[in-house]
Formats: structure tokens, sequence, C-alpha cells
């Protein structure tokens, strides 16, 4: 059976800077790369072009990120893989009520609803990238929680690595975040993102019980560099198998610092409504002129404000 994607509905979740809409058509900065006139497009509607949801980018030098469908968007946008993606399609738009308006159509996307059973995968890939790069040293993480999370680099595709392990501490996934563009992806065969919390390992190694919760692993390695034990949700979504996660790991309370923008109100609500009377919630303000948790912190924004349930060292921004 078809699905009808309303593809701009999916897109106004999220920031876009410098952004024109018009009936048939985003066009914005690229959300891929760093550019400051607006060249990235995105259909909206079916054209005699090209179907909606298909976008284009012509300042990409690497032409895996020239081009693509919605699919491939959207997953990079919610920070998770395609077939997570995919996985949040067919569960949002597999009913009845699908909108109507401008729509897309996906055919039979082949996804099982029964959860699969993964492997961890084989440790030794992360051998290979026994190296350090300055990234994330200039958004200021400190080497010690580089460490920590066992942050490698890849010299061949220049890209950072961040391995997210489980919670028994065995390999589950592994991203990868080029220094030179936003793009990103991950290993193949690894564990869905969506059945797994960055730093949940941490969580149980160290039986922490009070934890911040952000999306962003970097959001997360931020606040460790600040003395804040942190886990992070990886992108916007925040299913039943993410929850159960949380609920039975050691944490008892949690405050939870969301970016600024739609998709950061969108998912502070809804991991607050999922843990709420189940764990201690409480929210956490970034100063408004900043997107998110890191981007404070670069620009000189320090926690302040102790919070005594919470941790000595546990503190907000605000």
């Amino acid at each position: 059976m078809a699905l009808n994607i309303d593809i701009r509905a999916e897109l106004e979740h999220f920031s876009w800077e410098r952004a024109t809409w018009t009936h048939d058509r985003l066009i914005a900065v690229s959300p891929f790369r760093y550019e400051r006139t607006p060249s990235f497009y995105v259909y909206l509607t079916d054209t005699a072009d090209a179907k909606a949801g298909y976008w284009g980018d012509p300042g990409a030098k690497d032409p895996e990120w020239q081009r693509g469908g919605p699919v491939k968007l959207l997953a990079y946008l919610r920070g998770e893989t395609p077939e997570d993606t995919l996985q949040y399609l067919r569960n949002k738009y597999g009913g009845e009520d699908a909108p109507e308006g401008d729509t897309l159509r996906i055919y039979p996307l082949r996804l099982s609803l029964e959860p699969r059973r993964y492997r961890p995968l084989d440790m030794r890939i992360l051998d290979r990238y026994k190296w350090r790069h300055p990234y994330l040293g200039n958004r200021g993480i400190s080497e010690p929680i580089q460490r920590l999370m066992r942050i490698g680099y890849d010299r061949e595709r220049n890209a950072i690595v961040i391995p997210w392990f489980n919670a028994d501490g065995t390999l589950g996934a592994v991203k990868y975040r080029r220094v030179d563009t936003k793009a990103f992806w991950y290993e193949r065969g690894g564990r869905p993102i969506r059945e797994m919390v960055y730093g949940i390992d941490i969580v149980y190694s160290r039986r922490l019980r009070r934890v911040a919760v952000v999306e962003a692993e970097v959001d997360a390695m931020t606040l460790m560099t600040a003395g804040m034990p942190a886990i992070a949700t990886g992108g916007a979504q925040f299913g039943d198998v993410k929850r159960d996660i949380i609920l039975r790991s050691p944490i008892e309370e949690v405050v939870l610092f969301r970016d600024n923008d739609a998709a950061g109100r969108a998912w502070r609500n809804q991991v607050y409504e999922a843990l709420q009377g189940k764990v201690g919630v409480s929210v956490a303000l970034v100063p408004r002129f900043h997107k998110d948790v890191n981007e404070a912190w670069v620009n000189g924004i320090r926690p302040v404000g102790k919070i005594r349930k919470i941790t000595p060292n546990f503190q907000l921004l605000v």
C-alpha cells in the first residue's frame, strides 16, 4: 500500500536558514554544508522536473550529497538512519488518517514491524580510527571526554568517528561525521539508532542516577565537559524503546536541554510526556540566541545556577 507523506509539514519541523517557501518548493541555505547564499532546494509538489520531496544542492562537491530523495533528507534532518526514517514514516502515515493536500507517495517500504535481533559490531572496527582531529576540541569538547567516549578520526573520509555503545558496553553503532561539511552516515550492519541511547553505557558503568538529556552526541559531550552527566537520544525521534532503555537503567532524575527550534520543542514535549511520573523530570533553558548547548558553550556561556537535587556539579544553562 502506498503512503501519502506531507513533505512540507515534515520539513516545517526544522529550522531553515534564509528560507523561501513557495507553493512548489523550498529554497534555503544547504543543511549539508557551510554556505551563505541559499542554493539548496526541495520540491514540495510534483513538477515536470521531479517528484515532491526530491532535493538538490548544486554547490555540493561530493556527488553523494548533490541530490537525493525525501527519505535521505529526512534521515539527515532527524539525525538517524534511513531505515529509522522509513519506520517513522510508516508508523505516522500508515493509517487511514493520512494528511490531505500536497503529498508524496512512497511505495511499499518492505519494513517489518517486528523487532529484529542485532549482533553487536566488532569492536576492532574502531582500531583503524585511533587518531584525533581538532574538530571537537574546537567545539569545546575536552580531551578526557573524547577519550571517555572513544572518539576517533577517519583520515580517509575526513570524518569524526563517534561510537554508540549498548548498555553492556558492546558496540552497537558507529556514526561518521565529516569535519568539512555537515554530512554524516552510519556503519553498515549496526543497531538502529532508534533502539539506542548515546552514553547509556557510562550510566551503567558509573551507576549514574541523575543525568541531562539532549538530542545530539556533541551536546552530551559538551555537558560532560562542563561536569554534567549526560545522554543523547540521537535526533528528534524518541520512541518507546528509548524510553524503556532509560527506565531500565539506574537513572532516577533527568533534566532536558532542547535545541532552540520547533523540532527541539517537539522533542522536549515528547520526552517529557514519556518520562513524567516514571522518573524525576525538569527542563533547562539554553540562551535564546544560541541554537543548542554546544553553540552556547563555544560562545562563552558557562553553566550557572546549581540544582542541589541533581549533583553539586550539575548546573543549568540559563
